[in-house]
């Protein structure tokens, strides 16, 4: 747990080990965030060769870390109802459901993204 005392700089320094901690246990328990991230090294180099301006780059990769972002949530979020139990119940499978869902929206956006500025 986190130290509630620590201000400043230390403060600063322990959110980043949590941080790591946090994309070590994503990498190590959820496929698909291993997969998205596979694809966002494959993706970076092309939209860096593909994207004619600066803007294009950015929004290419970006859409990338998007998807990411958004399944570091959804990760977190199915933890937490894990961690409550793993019995069925309506508003646990709702929230697991809503977090999938937040993945996809990320994913067609990404799409849309590529496929617009390539096209």
């Amino acid at each position: 747990m986190a130290n509630q005392n620590a201000k400043g700089f230390k403060r600063l320094i322990n959110a980043c080990f949590f941080s790591v901690a946090g994309f070590k246990a994503t990498w190590t328990h959820e496929e698909a965030f291993r997969q998205e991230v596979i694809l966002f090294v494959v993706s970076t180099p092309l939209a860096i060769w593909l994207g004619e301006t600066t803007i294009e780059k950015l929004l290419l990769i970006g859409s990338m870390v998007l998807v990411m972002l958004v399944e570091l949530l959804n990760s977190a979020v199915e933890a937490v109802v894990d961690r409550v139990g793993f019995e069925h119940h309506e508003l646990s499978g709702r929230a697991k459901d809503i977090g999938s869902a937040a993945v996809m929206m990320s994913l067609v956006w990404a799409a849309v993204t590529w496929a617009l500025i390539l096209l």
